[in-house]
């Protein structure tokens, strides 16, 4: 007989990513099993400690590259929270038996983020994205939430990371803000590989991987309807828009989510057994 919260069956490499306080093992990766007032608590507390940290958010791209490759391993590893990003990943774990509160992608928490910290005083940095989608997104922001503090922006010119003097006048950027919270908008997986590197050095408390967060809000991006995020298609829209580029992505490189939910739902029932 299967228990009710069964216990995910690791690999070697997955063991790796030590298990996390309030997180389940969906496919190897430890997922946060929280909502947006347990977030907020946790930020919170981050924030008041001043300890730099970041939050990674799998999807379900995320999971297929935590088992390609040991740098995003690494990052998970040293991120502070993985939130999950995604309707797919919160159905693969209720089907696995280890059911996740609630979907808190980068981009939703952009808006979310930025009201709450509107709330309690605390100031967020817009760091990324295209030149000028920084600035619009921040000042969409001061005017969806009075009050909010928006410490700084900085868009980096693309290839940045390879430059050390680029690379140092980004974190400068962050450093000299000195804000609670940086949103972080370089893609991925290369804004978890750029935290992984720099968070202690730029010393945010918290820092957040959001993708396409800052172009959603400054309006450059569309965003997919809420019925298509609902029901766990937001993908297909994002296909439709950049299918040159995502379409290997989507269609083939992730197609390994499926076998991945399915060596683990088998492993579970042959453990319970």
């Amino acid at each position: 007989m299967i228990d009710a919260a069964p216990t995910a069956i690791l690999t070697e490499m997955e063991a790796d990513v030590p298990d996390k306080s309030g997180h389940e093992r969906v496919c190897g990766v430890p997922v946060a099993r929280m909502d947006f007032q347990d977030l907020c608590m946790a930020v919170g507390e981050r924030i008041r400690q001043r300890t730099p940290g970041f939050i990674v958010t799998p999807n379900v791209d995320h999971i297929c590259l935590f088992h390609r490759r040991a740098d995003i391993r690494a990052a998970y590893k040293e991120a502070f929270l993985a939130l999950p990003d995604g309707i797919p990943l919160l159905w693969a774990a209720r089907f696995l038996g280890r059911p996740l509160k609630e979907k808190l992608s980068g981009s939703d928490l952009v808006p979310m983020l930025s009201a709450w910290a509107a709330q309690e005083g605390y100031s967020v940095f817009c760091f990324g994205a295209a030149e000028g989608v920084a600035e619009k997104a921040a000042h969409n922001l001061r005017e969806r939430y009075p009050g909010l503090n928006v410490a700084g922006v900085y868009s980096p010119p693309l290839g940045f990371e390879r430059d050390p003097v680029e690379n140092e006048r980004a974190m400068a950027a962050i450093q000299n803000a000195k804000p609670d919270i940086c949103f972080v908008a370089l893609g991925s997986p290369k804004q978890e590989l750029w935290l992984l590197e720099h968070y202690e050095d730029i010393g945010v408390p918290v820092s957040l991987g959001i993708g396409a967060g800052l172009d959603f809000v400054a309006g450059k991006v569309r965003r997919a309807p809420r019925c298509l995020q609902r029901i766990g298609l937001e993908w297909v829209w994002r296909l439709a828009q950049e299918p040159r580029r995502l379409w290997r992505r989507y269609l083939v490189e992730d197609a390994l989510f499926f076998s991945l939910v399915w060596r683990d739902f088998r492993g579970t029932l042959l453990t319970h057994r």
